[in-house]
């Protein structure tokens, strides 16, 4: 009787246990309140810097090319070259132009003869009126031909348009060049001549205006930071990209620059937009421009997405989704899941 008395008392204590351990482990849940503090959603004014990366150019490049095709005769400078306003850079073989120029000329002289000679047998009675307009006319078309034929002779030569350098020559002596087909790409060398074309999309086209300042920082001078302004904007964009073209003019700071040189910018842009701001600890699990928040409803955290447009020290600035929305958690918001109880303390 006592061996059962005491299994009895065993079993019943252990009954007892378990039923204390699990209105322990209720009441811990039931306490598993977490406190947090409220911040009022407002309106602020985003001047966030625009992110660009782009490719350094001349602001004064030229394809260079004969007018009329035919063979490369001759080339007369490298690339990478330095070269002056007027500089002889090319010719053509101009065997087929000027002999294209001398049967001009030809039949100028001839058509002076003939008019000549039918204006005295007008004269005399013999020619008509009409066929001395006729050679008059055909006088002057055959001149205006010999102004082609001269007017291409002239640009069967490349010049140099600026000083520059020579940045590529893309054909050689012996070449079949055609009408308008480059053979040489060249710089300007001015020192104040260089641009950084960066692309933008088109929220951010929308805020900038010529003149913004901008700041650029080049892989070639990692040290250095180059002041720039918005020199231009492109009114269309690019079919490939999508983006918009913005030149950034550079103060090159008496720096040697180079066609290609890869550089990041920002650029503070003068249009001053209104968007919805909150602290920035009030951000949660943020990628890139999305993010969460907390917002207390019926005294439970709920987790809202939300999409940024841009952070500055203090503030972040939420494109989209806080509509309807005046109060997130700063205060508790790493503690929190969706769902979690809170209090709100002060």
């Amino acid at each position: 009787m006592k061996k059962i008395s005491l299994l009895s008392f065993l079993i019943l204590s252990l009954l007892m246990s378990c039923g204390k351990k699990k209105e322990t482990k209720k009441a811990l849940i039931e306490d598993d309140i977490v406190a947090v503090k409220l911040v009022e959603v407002s309106q602020a004014n985003s001047t966030e810097p625009l992110k660009a990366s782009g490719l350094v150019a001349s602001l004064q490049e030229a394809r260079l090319s004969f007018k009329t095709g035919g063979i490369i005769e001759k080339i007369y400078v490298k690339e990478g070259q330095n070269v002056s306003k007027g500089q002889l850079l090319a010719t053509l073989n101009l065997t087929e132009i000027n002999a294209q120029v001398q049967q001009a000329t030809e039949s100028v002289q001839k058509s002076e003869r003939d008019l000549k000679r039918v204006t005295n047998l007008y004269r005399d009675s013999v020619a008509t009126l009409e066929q001395v307009q006729n050679l008059t006319t055909a006088l002057s078309v055959a001149k205006q031909s010999l102004e082609i034929a001269s007017y291409n002779q002239g640009y069967s030569k490349i010049y140099a348009s600026a000083n520059g350098v020579i940045v590529r020559k893309l054909m050689n002596e012996g070449e079949l060049a055609g009408p308008g087909t480059p053979v040489f790409f060249m710089n300007a060398s001015g020192a104040n001549d260089w641009v950084v074309k960066v692309g933008i999309a088109d929220k951010d086209w929308t805020r900038l205006h010529i003149g913004d300042r901008a700041s650029v920082q080049l892989d070639a001078f990692p040290e250095t930071i180059f002041s720039a302004s918005v020199n231009n904007l492109s009114q269309g964009a690019d079919q490939n990209s999508g983006l918009y073209q913005a030149e950034l003019k550079l103060n090159t700071q008496g720096r040697k620059m180079a066609t290609g040189l890869f550089g990041n910018a920002q650029i503070i842009p003068s249009v001053i937009q209104k968007h919805t701001s909150i602290p920035i600890e009030a951000v949660v699990e943020g990628n890139r421009d999305d993010a969460f928040v907390y917002v207390v409803a019926d005294g439970k955290a709920r987790k809202m997405p939300i999409k940024l447009v841009g952070i500055d020290n203090t503030r972040a600035f939420v494109g989209t989704g806080l509509a309807g929305i005046t109060q997130v958690i700063t205060d508790g918001s790493a503690y929190l899941v969706e769902g979690s109880k809170v209090k709100v303390v002060k």
